[in-house]
This record gives structure tokens, sequence and C-alpha cells, in this order.
């Protein structure tokens, strides 16, 4: 990290996970593609889908992630992945065949409910995809003895998430903030969304996110409403605000990732933006910075689904990535939230000019700016979604 950019600033090599995530459309496939979701979810049926787990007789393990989001061999370097079969003794097949929450979904949500295996162990899916798969009836629950790191070192911002209270379903992978990017060559600081959605410098030069949860996260926050706990009436009167600023002509678009190579070309000054894609972006007139009211934090979270076969393998691979040495080398790879309470002080041995980047080690005061979105009914995200794609087009 060069001395004279600010941790905000700061960059780093490799394609960004989050970056990868949603793109034009995806909001609209989520509101019929989630109508099949429940039918079974959490009902008697759903139990007995549940596999015998074959973990003592096979040292397998089917992994999906999301890409570019684990570190691999290089020369001398020894991958954590490669370090965990050398001392497990379990082969792992990974595949980095998430590139969206809902397109993922898709693949298998035909198998899930129909109690057959999917060809995996486990999932590494977003706050809301897993919350949603949870509550279908379609993760298994985790065995608390197998990951006492979990316990011991899941930092304290990620213990007892609305979805998930007690991580009896989930443990996180890495997180990650959504707030606000600005391009410092061509405008001055972007303080708030309200700036943002209403400065005649940035007028038609403005991106916000297709994701629902980030976007209208932030538009609820601007609007004086809370995220993780809002009315039907504030949901109104945030779309109403994001629906001005689309007519008056500030937004230029509502994008995935190709808003990070729009603003470091100067098509657009200022966007909503995930934290990873700016430090990915290697570009120091790239900013990231939290909104004055406050930004999103979102996490990828591991989980089983009923019909992995491989439950008590999977738990010892979520085991090894809480040690806080294994998560250290993971987080100087990918560069998000490191989820490891321990994690930090490792950092020192690997990369002391990471160890103060609050976009992978936040503070507590940086935490305290942030915010969750609140878990929703199939039928309010449903509306939901279906209100916000009508907006944004």
């Amino acid at each position: 990290m060069s001395e004279e950019m600010t941790p905000e600033e700061t960059t780093k090599k490799g394609v960004s996970r989050r970056g990868l995530i949603i793109g034009g459309g995806v909001a609209a496939a989520a509101v019929g593609g989630f109508a099949l979701m429940n039918r079974g979810g959490g009902s008697s049926d759903t139990a007995d889908c549940v596999t015998t787990d074959l973990s003592d007789s096979e040292a397998t393990l089917n992994m999906s992630n999301w890409p570019e989001y684990i570190d691999e061999d290089d020369g001398d370097y020894v991958s954590t992945l490669t370090t965990f079969e050398q001392e497990t003794g379990i082969d792992v097949t990974y595949t980095p065949d998430v590139n969206d929450n809902v397109e993922f979904f898709a693949k298998v949500r035909n198998q899930l409910g129909a109690c057959q295996p999917t060809g995996r162990d486990m999932f590494v899916l977003t706050d809301w995809m897993a919350a949603r798969m949870i509550d279908a009836g379609w993760i298994q629950k985790l065995d608390k003895a197998n990951i006492p790191n979990v316990d011991k070192n899941l930092i304290s911002s990620l213990q007892g998430v609305g979805w998930d209270p007690n991580r009896e379903y989930s443990a996180p992978w890495q997180s990650g903030f959504t707030g606000i990017a600005y391009n410092k060559s061509l405008v001055g600081e972007v303080a708030n969304m309200n700036e943002l959605l209403t400065r005649s410098d940035l007028k038609g030069k403005v991106t916000l996110l297709t994701e629902m949860r980030d976007t209208m996260g932030l538009m609820l926050l601007a609007n004086g409403a809370d995220p993780e706990n809002f009315t039907s009436d504030e949901w109104g009167t945030a779309l109403e605000a994001l629906s001005k600023a689309r007519t008056d002509g500030q937004i230029r678009a509502f994008t995935g990732n190709e808003y990070v190579n729009d603003l470091a070309a100067g098509n657009i000054a200022a966007c909503v933006a995930w934290s990873g894609d700016v430090a990915a972006a290697e570009d120091e007139n790239l900013v990231f910075l939290p909104p004055e009211e406050g930004m999103m934090i979102w996490s990828d979270n591991m989980i089983v689904p009923v019909q992995g076969q491989h439950k008590a393998n999977a738990e010892k691979l979520i085991d090894f990535y809480f040690d806080p040495v294994q998560a250290a080398k993971l987080a100087a790879y990918v560069w998000y939230v490191c989820p490891v309470e321990g994690a930090q002080a490792e950092m020192e041995k690997i990369d002391p000019s990471l160890v103060d980047n609050p976009l992978i080690f936040p503070t507590d005061d940086y935490l305290k700016q942030t915010h969750g979105f609140m878990a929703l009914s199939e039928s309010d995200a449903s509306a939901y979604e279906q209100e916000f794609a009508d907006v944004i087009g």
C-alpha cells in the first residue's frame, strides 16, 4: 500500500469476487425464480431429505464458491486449500461456479426441491440467499462440536445475524461493504447519498447497483430508515426518492460490476460500489468511502445442503478456515473483510501493509457505520424486488 494513499484507496491484483455477483436484469429474474423456493420449505418431509454422511468412509468434499475468491498455489507458496488437503487427507473438488446468487440457485433448485443430490457438499452464498435456503429447509444444521473455531473466533459484528442468530447453519467465508465510490480526478468527495443523487456536477454521471438490497439499503439509510427494520411506508419513501433521482436525470444507469470500468474511464464520476471492486481496480484515483449516513455490510456464507454427502468433512474445512493463521493467508489474497478474530495479528507476519486496512480488518468505529438488510418473507421479497425492478427499468 502506498504511503500517500488512504486505506479506502488501496488496491489489489485479481478479479473482484463481488464484482461478479449481479448483472443487468437479475432483479426481475429473482422475482420469478423464487416462487418455487418454499415448496416444502421447513416441512417435515424436508428433514427426510437429509442424506447419510459418508465422511467416515469417503475423504472427499465438493465445494462451490465464487471465482477469484481463494488463494492459489504459486511457486513455493502453498495455498490454504492445499494445506487443508495435506493436513486432513480430504480431497477437495473446488469449483468456482457461483457467478451470482440467482444463477446458482437456478442450477440447484430442482434437485433441492426434489430431495436429490446436487453433486455439492457445500455452497458459499450471500446472506439473503443463504437465509432463503435455510428458511426453505434445504440446509443442514452444523455440528458445533466439529467447528469450535467458529464460536471461538467469529468476529462479533457477524454474530447474531437475524436469519441465523446462533450460526447453527452458516459460517461466513468473507464479508464486504456497499458504499460510495468516486473518481477524485473528476470530482470532489461525495460524502453521502443525498449528494450522490442531487449534486449538479454529478448529474448524469452516477450509477447505482442492480442488486436491490445494496441500493435500497443505502436509500433507506438516506431517508432516515433502518434497513434492518423498516416499514412498508419507509420502503415507499425510499423508493420514491430513487425514482425521482432517475426521473431528474441524475442517474445514468443501474449496473453490475461494469461500473468500475466506467468510473476509471471517466464515463461516470461517482456511484454506489462494492468495497472489493474498488480495491481490485488498481487505480489511485478511485476512492471508496462509507456514506455519512452509513453503509451496507454483507457476507458470503458456507452452508451445507441437505443432500450434501460429506457434512463432517465440510465442517472440518469450516473449522480450518476459522484458524487465524489460515484466515490471514486467505485475506491477504482476496482483500475482503476477514471474519476471523486473531487473523489481523497473523497478518503482521504476511503483509504488514494490510494490517490496518479497514476493508480487511475494520475497526469497531468503522463497523458502527454498517447495516445489514432485513430478512424478508417470500411475499415481501417478491413484491419489493418487483417494485425495485419497475423503477430501475
